[in-house]
């Protein structure tokens, strides 16, 4: 058997994408992959993201599988794309990452060792500060977290983020108490200034991403459960309806509700 630890005949076959890339990129190639700029590869890139996201949840090995080659050969594009501007190359791409990877693991590739999740967390901050002060930038424990990750996400690992330094609720009841007060200033605004109403909306949706977290609980897939939790009955419960005879727009919203408690209850 093969050593695990041999990759050598991984090159061939990253060279391969490499070169099925500049072949649709060809005067003669596909007119479709020829139209593509970084701008517009950003779409495919997420939803690919999202595909492999998908994948591993189901947890079906041959999809998971397709899903990393799928997101793969976009990112593969898409650097090939700035190549081919000569605003950098494949080559630099892989060995800032791979320079990347190694400095900020020293307790791997160097002489100090770390035992704990926490303390590889903690060293990997004060590495990225190290950097971005390199690099002249204003450094933050917030990082650089993409303002493109869903608003949830995003809400939840700036809260995970900020805990780093003791800046957090000690308990998730503590959260709850949070809750109620963002409710209570939601419910205010509602009555006496509409204007403020996004805004209170917005700080409850923050507060329940951090209630998540202090729950160990990822606000997105939590969510992802509870929407397909209401699509599959919102179906079983047009099927009923449809099954009666009835169009959905002739159902009174008390007949809907009352259906609806039986289908939660399994009935």
């Amino acid at each position: 058997m093969k050593n695990k630890k041999d990759f050598s005949d991984l090159g061939p076959l990253f060279v391969k994408l490499v070169e099925i890339v500049a072949r649709l990129r060809a005067p003669d190639g596909c007119p479709w992959d020829r139209k593509q700029t970084p701008q517009t590869l950003k779409k495919y890139v997420l939803e690919e993201a999202y595909e492999v996201v998908e994948a591993v949840e189901k947890d079906e090995d041959w999809l998971i599988c397709e899903e990393i080659g799928d997101l793969i050969f976009l990112l593969i594009f898409l650097a090939f794309l700035y190549q081919e501007a000569g605003r950098f190359s494949l080559a630099q791409v892989l060995t800032l990452c791979a320079e990347k990877m190694i400095r900020r693991h020293p307790h791997v590739f160097g002489e100090k060792r770390l035992s704990e999740a926490q303390e590889v967390v903690a060293q990997w901050q004060k590495i990225k500060e190290k950097e971005a002060r390199a690099k002249g930038k204003a450094s933050s424990v917030l990082g650089d977290l993409p303002r493109t990750l869903p608003a949830l996400q995003r809400a939840f690992r700036l809260g995970e983020r900020a805990s780093r330094v003791g800046f957090d609720w000690e308990r998730p009841e503590d959260v709850l108490d949070k809750l109620d007060e963002e409710l209570t200033e939601l419910k205010t605004a509602l009555r006496e200034d509409k204007r403020q109403v996004a805004e209170e909306l917005g700080d409850l949706l923050f507060t329940v991403a951090n209630l998540s977290r202090k729950l160990g609980i990822n606000p997105e897939e939590a969510l992802a459960k509870a929407n397909e939790k209401f699509e599959t009955r919102f179906r079983t419960l047009e099927e009923r309806i449809k099954a009666a005879g009835k169009e959905l727009k002739d159902v009174t919203l008390a007949e809907m509700d009352a259906l609806w408690e039986e289908i939660k209850k399994g009935r």
